[in-house]
């Protein structure tokens, strides 16, 4: 385990599962979020975005958090050696979402760009995880089984399903 992709819907606990996993593994975690945006929110220039995420995937050793873009998922999921696909029923992921945005009136919500309007922000999760459980949820269910074949991969369904996982990755760390 050396190249380790976190995805999935949002509000799923991408971020606070690829935090936890870092710091079990010592491996360096990366938000994509934070690649991707600017403080207060604004995206980076594409190229900018595409330049950093492609230097990062050269690196020997990661946890990428998150999505991205469309293209670059796919690249980091070539790459990566090990996949934690976060696939919690979608209202789980409304739940998480709503959540997030209620703390995040007490604590910016972890792995936000600095200055980052929770409103939109929140507002905009809600949209994508409508659309990501319509179009891409399919495509990395499919991609998930065929990878089995060539990588380590998790794929998470429910919270029992995680706390298992960190289980896993305990007991693998301590042989």
């Amino acid at each position: 385990m050396n190249k380790v992709a976190v995805f999935g819907n949002a509000g799923g606990g991408k971020s606070t599962l690829s935090k936890r996993l870092a710091e079990m593994t010592g491996l360096p975690m990366v938000a994509l979020d934070l690649l991707k945006y600017q403080p207060g929110g604004g995206e980076v220039p594409y190229e900018e975005y595409k330049a950093a995420h492609d230097q990062l995937l050269q690196k020997d050793q990661w946890i990428i958090d998150g999505y991205g873009s469309l293209d670059t998922v796919w690249e980091r999921l070539e790459v990566a050696d090990t996949l934690v696909y976060v696939d919690m029923p979608v209202l789980q992921h409304y739940w998480w979402v709503t959540k997030r945005f209620l703390k995040g009136f007490l604590v910016p919500p972890e792995n936000w760009p600095k200055n980052s309007p929770l409103l939109k922000g929140t507002l905009n999760s809600y949209y994508t995880v409508w659309l990501c459980h319509k179009k891409l949820t399919p495509q990395y269910r499919e991609y998930v089984q065929k990878a089995k074949a060539s990588k380590r991969v998790y794929h998470l369904q429910s919270p029992q399903h995680v706390k298992e996982f960190y289980q896993a990755i305990k007991i693998e760390r301590a042989k």
